[in-house]
């Protein structure tokens, strides 16, 4: 497996993972996600990325939305986690820590113990 392949596996969920738990603290839209994650070179989305995400989420009942007009031009669309939403994300956070403390042990050779 090429690394960029591997790289936009991981990405994949780890975005979804990110998008729900900005989306957690406080309803969002679509642009300012993208301004947001910026911020990390590494959790970095195009609106050609995020939007179909979105709407997928939408699809299946873990976000909700609704426009807002907006103080500086057109309304806009903005996402909040519904309750379905809400226990996806708390079982991608369990997951999420479990994972990432497994990975941190290898990573300083605390796990090679077990078997």
């Amino acid at each position: 497996m090429v690394l960029s392949e591997w790289t936009s596996q991981v990405r994949r969920g780890i975005l979804e993972y990110c998008i729900l738990l900005l989306i957690s603290r406080e309803p969002r839209y679509g642009y300012e996600l993208v301004t947001i994650l910026d911020q990390w070179e590494s959790l970095a989305v195009t609106e050609g990325t995020l939007y179909p995400l979105l709407r997928r989420l939408l699809k299946e009942k873990y976000i909700d939305s609704f426009w807002k007009e907006s103080e500086s031009g057109p309304p806009r669309k903005y996402y909040t986690l519904t309750s379905a939403g809400q226990l996806l994300l708390d079982t991608m956070s369990l997951e999420w820590n479990k994972l990432s403390g497994a990975v941190h042990q290898l990573e300083t050779n605390k796990g090679e113990e077990r078997s």
